[in-house]
């Protein structure tokens, strides 16, 4: 048997299933994201910054020199988006992109001193940003959320 909230529960009227949208997953979801990114908007140093960018430069700070495929895996942003990040970053000279040397076809993107220098600085303001994210959650709270999240991005994998 299903443990749904009784608000959550479809009940038949005149006009169908009662839906209320703002209690549904996707929705909460997209609220507590929008608050996430205006937390990052207001406290990250860099205006310039984006979450995105910051993702990618980190993704990339990890491994290090990696393919565009690599990073569209790593971060979960779509070839398109990445493609356009990585020309933005490259731009303000935060990333280098050239071919690599074992296979001329393969295109590999790093950052450059001034980019591991950034990511270096904004760490601190990231983990900040997490912080006031979870204003409210008890340590077990956050353990829990954290998980939950993780395990429906694993629903990805089997889709």
């Amino acid at each position: 048997m299903s443990d749904i909230s009784p608000r959550n529960k479809a009940a038949p009227s005149q006009d169908g299933p009662d839906y209320d949208f703002s209690e549904q997953v996707g929705h909460l979801l997209r609220r507590a994201y929008q608050r996430h990114t205006a937390l990052f908007q207001q406290l990250i140093p860099d205006t310039q910054l984006t979450a995105a960018q910051f993702v990618v430069l980190c993704s990339i700070r990890d491994v290090g020199p990696c393919s565009m495929s690599e990073i569209v895996k790593r971060t979960a942003i779509d070839q398109a988006t990445v493609r356009g990040i990585i020309e933005r970053l490259k731009t303000r000279k935060l990333l280098v992109v050239r071919h690599d040397e074992s296979d001329r076809r393969k295109v590999l993107v790093s950052l450059t001193d001034e980019g591991q220098e950034l990511v270096t600085h904004v760490v601190p303001f990231a983990f900040e940003i997490s912080e006031r994210t979870f204003v409210g959650f008890n340590p077990a709270e956050r353990m829990a959320l954290l998980y939950l999240l993780r395990k429906m991005c694993e629903g990805e994998e089997g889709a």
